[in-house]
């Protein structure tokens, strides 16, 4: 039995304390449940490590070391402790995100060690709804994108990821995790877009996935519109349209995060019916 502080990675036989701790925060925690619930804590199917934080023996805090590092539940020991683990095995992941708390008390540690990074964005509120809109008419030409059409949604999902991420997701390996995550959404009927010329095979004019999906809750990712219909209200409309889905087929409680200076998707989200109940940070490497 542990008596003091500790940390360790996880493994399989963890994978109830884990949830547990996941559970005591659905929304904010939902990116790192969703890939537990989906891929256990064997580290080759969950695509990193899950470190976990023990005072007296029970586990109190955990964080998601992959392609992103993720504290969660993690009080200042616990972010100490993740921090020089992290600081210990080198930077291995392409961004810090989490709960703007946590992450950046995480970050002032890692900072003389790993930076300085390419991008900080310090506050992007977090916004929850659990009812449709009630302002807001879904667009009705909204739909989930075929498997048969990869071909018309990767460029909006290249622009958009670019547009947000400030690089393109094809650089390195050519696109291809990028394409297959993309080709996950749309086999799993989670990517939705409005198409132009819908019958010739037109392009896209809005999109959006659900991204993160647990019992407690989802969370709406890449929304976009082509910039030549931009200012049409389209992403209001799009975005309830989405909302719909996501609340009768997925789960009861939808979310969000967006950056703070987005000023206009932040009233749209709100005119939709979206409130910001807390905020994310991320650090982009």
């Amino acid at each position: 039995m542990l008596t003091t502080a500790s940390t360790r990675a996880l493994d399989p036989s963890d994978l109830d304390e884990a949830l547990a701790v996941l559970n005591r925060e659905p929304v904010d925690n939902a990116f790192v449940t969703a890939r537990v619930r989906a891929s256990g804590l064997d580290p080759w199917r969950l695509g990193g490590e899950m470190w976990g934080w023990y005072r007296a023996g029970r586990l109190e805090s955990l964080c998601y070391a992959g392609a992103n590092l993720v504290p969660v539940c993690a009080g200042p020991e616990a972010v100490r402790a993740f921090a020089e683990r992290a600081r210990r095995q080198g930077r291995r992941c392409s961004s810090v995100v989490g709960p703007a708390e946590q992450t950046a008390a995480l970050w002032e540690l890692l900072e003389p060690h790993w930076g300085p990074a390419r991008e900080v964005r310090p506050h992007q509120p977090l916004m929850v709804t659990d009812r449709e809109s009630a302002q807001v008419e879904p667009d009705p030409y909204v739909r989930r994108v075929r498997k048969d059409e990869m071909e018309r949604i990767m460029p909006a999902c290249v622009a958009m990821f670019t547009e947000e991420v400030g690089v393109s997701p094809l650089a390195g390996d050519g696109g291809l995790i990028y394409q297959a995550r993309v080709a996950e959404l749309v086999g799993g009927g989670r990517a939705f877009a409005r198409f132009a010329g819908d019958e010739q095979g037109g392009g896209v004019v809005f999109k959006a996935e659900i991204g993160a999906v647990t019992p407690q809750a989802c969370q709406i990712q890449g929304v976009w519109v082509a910039p030549e219909y931009r200012g049409r209200r389209l992403s209001e409309t799009g975005m309830a349209a989405v909302l719909r889905y996501a609340l009768r087929e997925v789960a009861p409680v939808v979310s969000l995060y967006v950056n703070d200076y987005n000023t206009a998707a932040r009233a749209s989200y709100r005119r939709v019916g979206f409130t910001e109940v807390g905020a994310f940070m991320s650090v982009l490497f």
